[in-house]
């Protein structure tokens, strides 16, 4: 699993358990459209809008101890936009496998 449950559990234990299960429906429903933005700043070559969703989703999945998914954005974050679609798919699986690892946590 690429999630550190040392680092969620910490989060659970500081924000409860409740919050956290709330915390991770939030990112999982956003995380999809921060992806979008990704490949949509990529077509349209725009730099900061593709270093602001990059960071985003990496300070989002660093929050929930989602380390891979974090250092595949910090990635985008610091290399800029891609030549091809292949960084941003990694990315997308990443998330899949992470956000399936994070509903089953918060779920207990």
């Amino acid at each position: 699993m690429n999630i550190d449950r040392n680092a969620f559990a910490e989060l659970q234990s500081t924000a409860g358990t409740e919050f956290v299960a709330e915390l991770v429906d939030t990112f999982v429903e956003d995380a999809p459209r921060m992806l979008a933005e990704l490949r949509d700043a990529q077509a349209a070559g725009a730099a900061d809008r593709f270093r602001r969703a990059a960071h985003s989703l990496k300070s989002n999945a660093s929050t929930f101890g989602a380390s891979r998914l974090a250092a595949l954005a910090r990635e985008l974050e610091l290399g800029g936009i891609p030549a091809d679609a292949l960084p941003i798919g990694a990315l997308q699986s990443e998330f899949e496998r992470a956000a399936a690892a994070l509903k089953d946590l918060a779920r207990g």
